[in-house]
């Protein structure tokens, strides 16, 4: 098992540094983005399982041939206390690391999902009293404000897409269609789990490069999963000018700049109102640069379209997925088995 740890620590190491910077930069996610996101979550997925499995093979070395005799082995000292002498201080160590991680990364994706819920829990408090129901669907409800706002809060059968006055006065019909079937397409899609599950990442690891520009990267490719929804029905230059007008808002407001973004950062928003008096919500719309860039790369991608990868690239890329998590599971189940 030495030389297995060993591989599986550079492949969490390539997978931490230097693929995950190669792919931010690229520019073929925004030709596929449903392609990009099930790389993304593949290189998270091998990253975290090489992290963890590298140090739990090097840890069980010294006690077994492979991952499930060692894990027996493991078993025997701590349930009926056989003899742990042949565990060095660094298997010691590696171990604990191994626990201590899998711990970390399972409690903080628990507790981000909790406060997510808590958020989400009280802005529908906050909804309640301050939107009234709109005429555009159920579903669906307004804020009394200028700014033009427009988000979706998650939430199974009690989802709802808020619109502000200022921005269902501001909108053309068919401009407003476009963003609630932009909205809607985040709620259908389930994007939220995904930035769920991507928050809780970067909360758990932030000082990894991968989690941020994870983070980064599905948030901008889920708008453009949701613009490419609205597009089935709605024209490009529907779109764009839909975009430019909420992204025209006043400075300084909840959700200018971040053009009618329901799929923001799931820890973004802060409990309560915001200074302006709109609710802050956990799937609402947030500004910042994160989000001016997000919107700067939608428009930039309806404004020059490129075709979308070819069927033979794309399924070179999912192979490549089917790799990532099939190479270090392998690495820690089949010699066991096989033994």
């Amino acid at each position: 098992m030495f030389w297995t740890s060993y591989f599986l620590a550079v492949l969490a190491i390539v997978l931490a540094w230097p693929v995950p910077i190669l792919l931010s930069r690229a520019q073929w996610p925004a030709r596929s983005p449903f392609t990009a996101m099930l790389l993304w979550q593949a290189i998270a997925l091998a990253g975290g399982l090489s992290m963890i499995g590298a140090m739990l093979v090097y840890g069980l070395e010294p006690i077994g041939d492979n991952l499930l005799a060692g894990l027996r082995g493991l078993a025997g000292m701590v349930l009926f206390n056989a003899p742990t002498t042949a565990l060095g201080f660094w298997h010691l160590f590696a171990l604990s690391a191994a626990a201590l991680l899998t711990a970390h990364l399972v409690f903080t994706l628990l507790l981000t999902y909790y406060r997510i819920e808590r958020q989400r829990r009280r802005h529908r408090e906050l909804l309640a009293l301050l939107a009234s129901p709109s005429n555009d669907g159920p579903g669906t409800v307004v804020i009394n404000h200028d700014s033009p706002v427009a988000y979706c809060l998650p939430g199974g059968a009690r989802s709802v897409t808020v619109l502000s006055d200022g921005l269902m006065a501001a909108l053309e019909p068919a401009e407003l269609r476009a963003v609630l079937i932009h909205e809607n397409a985040h709620l259908s899609q389930r994007h939220h789990l995904l930035l769920w599950a991507f928050a809780a990442w970067r909360q758990a690891l932030p000082w990894l490069p991968t989690t941020r520009l994870a983070q980064e990267a599905v948030s901008s490719l889920i708008e453009m999963l949701a613009d490419d929804v609205a597009l089935r029905t709605e024209s490009k230059a529907t779109l764009i000018k839909a975009i430019a007008i909420v992204a025209s808002g006043p400075s300084g407001a909840a959700g200018s700049g971040s053009v009618f973004d329901g799929g923001q950062l799931p820890m973004a928003a802060a409990d309560g109102l915001a200074a302006d008096g709109i609710p802050d919500g956990v799937s609402g719309a947030s500004g910042g640069a994160g989000s001016a860039r997000t919107t700067a790369s939608r428009v930039s991608r309806l404004l020059s379209p490129k075709e979308p990868l070819p069927a033979s690239l794309r399924a070179l890329v999912l192979a490549g997925c089917l790799l990532l998590l099939a190479l270090p599971t392998a690495l820690l189940i089949v010699p066991g088995l096989l033994g």
